[in-house]
Order: C-alpha cells, then structure tokens, then sequence
C-alpha cells in the first residue's frame, strides 16, 4: 500500500484538463511505482487521505473492502453553524444525478446514503463536524450538509453553482477525509490512518 496526505486540488488520476498535474502520476514519478493504483479516489477539491496498491494482484482484495464497505471512513468539515440542530444525527435520504449533470441532488423515495454526523467544535458562524459516511455516493457528504442547511464553506457546487477558474486556489473546500480504519486483506492486520492536515474554523 501507499498512503498519500493529498493536498486541496489535486486530482487523483488523470481527468479532462488535469493529465500530468494529478496525485497519481506524481506518485509514480516519484516512487517509480508505474505499476501504482488508486484503491479508491476523492475528489478533486477533497484533501486527505488516499490509499494506492503497489501491486497488481492486490488491487482486486482491497476494492473489495471498499465495495463492501469495511473500510470505517472518517471526514472533517468547516461548513455554517445552526444552534436549532442537534447533533450527532444521521442523515439517510435518496440521492441522485442533478442538474447539471455532474452534481446529485436530494429525491423522493427510498433512502440510497447515509452518514453519520458529529459537532466537534464552533463560533458563531461556523462549525467543525465530523462525518462517517455508511454510504460512498459522489459528493455525499457534500449533499447532505448542504441538506441540512449547513453548506461546506467553499463549496462550487452546493447549494448553487459558483464555478471558479481551475488556477482559483484561494477559496479550498473545507473537507478533509482525516482517518481510515481497515483490516488488511493481504497481512489481516488491523490498520488505521491519519490525515496531519487540520480544518480551522
């Protein structure tokens, strides 16, 4: 396994307009892995943590622990405070594709995602949480804050479309994918993982 602390911005493989400038060819170069996949990915505005497989003939036994959901995932996001909610609660609601089609939006009908929410610190604007998401839909945890009313701080997508320039680095979402926490499918040991970046309110 590799485990990269990815910094806001960086995609993780190569996608449209980011061919070289990405977590994974960089990883490459650097390690002289050429053979180097991503298990799992986060999103491009994103920080934290992302696990590689150094070999070929593991990638399909750690997919699997994904797949099934038996990696604990935890986040940290900066987004607006509400002193009427009341946490922890778990959000469950239906999510699908959206307009424009690559954000999702909340539906009518059985709950497809769920996640875990925590409040771990906040001023009067802003609030830290901390998210466990039970579910891996495309921008999940982004939805349901947004959701609740409580929008990531930063966010271009949730609750309205505000597209920056693709060298905008001013503005980084305040999301962080902080820990991982797995039993190895290869070794069967128990392993968990840190992000060192910190969200600050």
């Amino acid at each position: 396994l590799v485990v990269a602390d990815k910094p806001h911005f960086l995609p993780v493989v190569p996608t449209g307009a980011y061919l070289q400038h990405t977590l994974l060819v960089r990883l490459k170069r650097k390690l002289g892995l050429p053979e180097l996949s991503p298990i799992h990915r986060i999103d491009r505005e994103t920080a934290g943590l992302v696990l590689l497989s150094v070999r070929p003939q593991d990638r399909d036994a750690y997919h699997r622990l994904f797949r099934d959901r038996q990696v604990q995932k935890t986040y940290h996001a900066v987004a607006t405070y509400d002193s009427g909610l009341q946490f922890p609660q778990t959000v469950r609601v239906n999510m699908d594709k959206g307009q424009p089609f690559y954000t999702m939006q909340v539906c009518e009908g059985t709950p497809n995602s769920e996640t875990e929410i925590q409040l771990l610190e906040h001023n009067q604007l802003w609030a830290k949480y901390l998210l466990k998401p039970h579910t891996g839909k495309q921008h999940q945890l982004r939805v349901h804050l947004s959701h609740l009313g409580l929008p990531i701080k930063n966010d271009p997508f949730y609750p309205k479309i505000a597209h920056k320039a693709d060298d905008d680095f001013t503005s980084p979402l305040q999301l962080l994918a902080k820990h991982l926490e797995f039993k190895d499918p290869v070794t069967f040991e128990a392993m968990q993982f840190s992000s060192k970046k910190e969200l600050s309110l």
